[in-house]
């Protein structure tokens, strides 16, 4: 398969990139990248959208990630608006999407305590009327409170759940980048149904999966260039940094992890757009980012000595980011677990 990004993907990432350049802050950021109709690209075209894929949208999410952009993206477009568009009805889309070109924000809530991406979800939802009832508590819910629907995975499938609404508590928690994260407690709140069983459950993971994948791609890519645009210029005993051969190693190092996870995360991602059994892909990708994206983080920080220690230094972006990806997916551990499984199942 031939993974060349094609002119649609060219023209997003370029757009991407030029706003990115532009170090914005981060409200002004998301309003720029709705301005430039970056948000609608997966859209219907009965929406104004491009009708793109889920490989198609990892173009603007990489570039997100390569710069480390604190923005909505990877909730709004990964954990919201694909799974929107493959789950929901016309009427349903119609209804949630319209106030995406103007920055409406998506999350998903896709932990539970003690287990990330949980295959049967703890959290309970029943029927009553036209809309359903649902209880439970979940995690690490990026950008919760300022979210238009929370996508939650319950035993009865996905339901949207307003974070407004009765019965809904959400709860601060910390995250190694500063990005608002929220435990969210729901009893007996309203939410509506996006799709129903097991299956609705796994396509919302597997886009999920997909796009941290991209992000996740992106981030290495930048701490990567921003770490050898250091240790190129910066000099010791006379000589740059780079000529060393310890720090020459590292690097290289560095970058065959980037150029792995690259491979990995465009395979997975095209797999999943194809409507191909991705599962194995999504399965080796989410372990590399877990166990060695944040160890290839702390390396490139290693390289940067003192400098990058400092917060107003952007590689701190990096790492912490790839931190909190990694404790999305739910960790090393868990993920070598689920390809064990997968592999002794074969």
């Amino acid at each position: 398969m031939d993974f060349t990004p094609d002119e649609t993907q060219e023209a997003v990432a370029e757009v991407a990139t030029a706003l990115l350049a532009r170090e914005l802050e981060p409200d002004a950021l998301w309003a720029a990248f709705a301005e430039a109709d970056l948000l609608t690209l997966a859209l219907p075209e009965r929406l104004g959208g491009e009708g793109l894929s889920v490989t198609d949208v990892g173009s603007l999410l990489v570039e997100v990630g390569r710069a480390a952009a604190p923005i909505p993206a990877l909730a709004t477009l990964g954990f919201g608006v694909l799974p929107i568009v493959a789950l929901g009805t016309d009427a349903q889309q119609d209804e949630l999407l319209t106030g995406v070109s103007a920055g409406r924000v998506f999350t998903a809530a896709l932990g539970e305590p003690g287990q990330q991406f949980p295959a049967q979800p703890s959290t309970t939802a029943h029927q009553s009327g036209d809309w359903y009832r649902v209880s439970g508590t979940v995690l690490a819910v990026p950008f919760a409170a300022s979210a238009h629907r929370i996508l939650v995975p319950t035993d009865a499938g996905v339901v949207l759940v307003d974070p407004t609404a009765a019965g809904v508590a959400l709860t601060p928690t910390p995250s190694a980048s500063g990005s608002p994260e929220f435990a969210v407690t729901m009893d007996e709140a309203v939410g509506e149904l996006l799709g129903a069983g097991d299956e609705a459950v796994q396509t919302l993971y597997r886009i999920a999966t997909a796009s941290i994948g991209a992000v996740a791609d992106g981030l290495v890519s930048g701490a990567v260039d921003l770490t050898a645009a250091h240790v190129g210029s910066r000099e010791q005993f006379g000589k740059p940094l780079a000529t060393f051969q310890a720090v020459s190693q590292q690097i290289a190092d560095a970058y065959v992890t980037s150029r792995t996870l690259h491979v990995a995360a465009l395979s997975a991602s095209w797999r999943v757009s194809e409507g191909l059994d991705a599962q194995s892909d999504l399965d080796v990708m989410a372990y590399w980012i877990a166990q060695e994206v944040p160890a290839t983080m702390q390396v490139l920080h290693h390289l940067h000595g003192g400098l990058g220690v400092d917060v107003t230094y952007p590689l701190h972006r990096y790492y912490s980011t790839a931190k909190d990806l990694a404790r999305l997916l739910g960790g090393a551990s868990q993920r070598l677990d689920l390809v064990g499984a997968r592999c002794s199942s074969i």
